[in-house]
């Protein structure tokens, strides 16, 4: 009997597992220097540089110059960390769930709303 299990995969959903996260190490690990403020503000004094810094690969690199989340987690983000990148410009989690449905923010509030009862 396999111990390992067949996942289906979810339309439209990047599955983040150990693949992806050989595929976003250098990302996320550069998403995670965010929490340091000095980080942030040398991440906005010279964007390239710090991506260079931490070898960012031009997908990852094309990703965080568009800062379009489903491009970012295809190119091995992970939302956690990525929410960190997002923090340096004013968005939150709800910003990137809109961001990843398709929805304004304030549809995707009603939308949570709505899913509570």
């Amino acid at each position: 009997m396999s111990t390992t299990s067949a996942r289906q995969p979810v339309p439209g959903t990047t599955i983040f597992d150990g693949e992806q996260a050989r595929k976003g190490y250098a990302l996320n690990k550069m998403c995670y220097s965010f929490n340091d403020a000095a980080n942030r503000k040398a991440f906005v004094a010279d964007e390239d540089g710090y991506c260079a810094k931490y070898g960012l690969n031009a997908l990852q690199r094309e990703a965080i110059r568009h800062r379009n989340v489903l491009e970012l987690i295809e190119a091995g983000g992970n939302a956690y960390y990525l929410a960190k990148f997002a923090g340096i410009f004013g968005l939150d989690m709800q910003d990137i769930g809109a961001q990843q449905t398709g929805l304004t923010k304030e549809q995707f509030k009603a939308k949570l709303l709505a899913a509570r009862g």
